[in-house]
């Protein structure tokens, strides 16, 4: 069987939408009807990519908090409402032990990742919650649905990757931690925790590394980006509401709980 969400109506934002995941998540939110916007700090990676989906676009820096919020303030003028909110953006950071890292590096990784992801959450919760809700299953109030982009490595830690690993295990958190303030509010908070993905940060490890995290997952293949695709789908959707502070395993059985 096939699943198929309607989505017709909604609004989304999809933060690092330049890169190969955001770009593959954009298209299964446009595919099921939904009016996207593309958030990147990269304007040409952003035009090319906006372009190519036939989707809106604006240039964000979410490190930045008077940035956020003026673009936060926008979209919401412009679309008069947001329904779907996805925390894509990241980056990888240094592939060193910890005593080997720039701590520069370091707090780079954890202002896009983690304060990034808090500083776009915050602008955005704080008008969603705000807005008119629609009937969901039983009737239940729905304001719109926020899915976090975190890793395996938040779950696990791994070697050589300490930077990452913390970011996203605050992400993981930071999702816990929202979907309880938001609970009455018809906001759903979810986050899925992927293995790699075949996508330009894969290509940014060597052949050895890139061996060691296959070795990890017992499916012996990272995920397609339409997996993730698939599951920020459900995520999105009215389907999607009781999960609010779940946390979606993407790891191919690498994950450990």
């Amino acid at each position: 069987m096939d699943a198929r969400y309607d989505l017709a109506g909604r609004r989304a934002i999809v933060t690092g939408g330049a890169g190969g995941l955001g770009r593959g998540i954009a298209a299964a939110l446009r595919d099921a009807g939904a009016t996207v916007e593309l958030w990147d700090a990269n304007p040409r990676a952003l035009d090319a990519a906006a372009s190519g989906l036939g989707v809106g676009r604006r240039p964000v820096d979410i490190t930045d908090p008077a940035a956020v919020d003026e673009a936060a303030a926008a979209a919401f003028a412009a679309h008069g409402r947001i329904d779907i909110l996805v925390n894509n953006a990241g980056i990888l950071g240094e592939v060193k032990p910890v005593w080997e890292t720039d701590p520069r590096n370091f707090e780079a990784v954890l202002r896009v990742n983690l304060f990034g992801t808090y500083l776009v959450s915050r602008a955005l919760l704080g008008r969603m919650r705000l807005q008119e809700p629609r009937p969901g299953i039983g009737g239940h109030a729905l304001r719109g649905h926020v899915v976090n982009i975190a890793s395996i490595q938040g779950k696990e830690g791994m070697a050589l990757a300490a930077a990452y690993s913390a970011s996203k295990a605050g992400v993981i958190a930071l999702t816990k931690s929202t979907a309880k303030e938001t609970a009455r509010d018809g906001i759903v908070v979810t986050a899925v925790t992927p293995a790699a993905a075949e996508t330009a940060m894969a290509k940014e490890i060597s052949a050895a590394r890139r061996a060691d995290i296959l070795s990890r997952i017992p499916m012996g293949r990272f995920v397609e980006v339409e997996e993730v695709a698939r599951m920020v789908l459900w995520l999105s959707s009215d389907e999607c509401s009781f999960s609010t502070g779940g946390i979606f395993d993407l790891s191919g059985a690498r994950a450990t709980y």
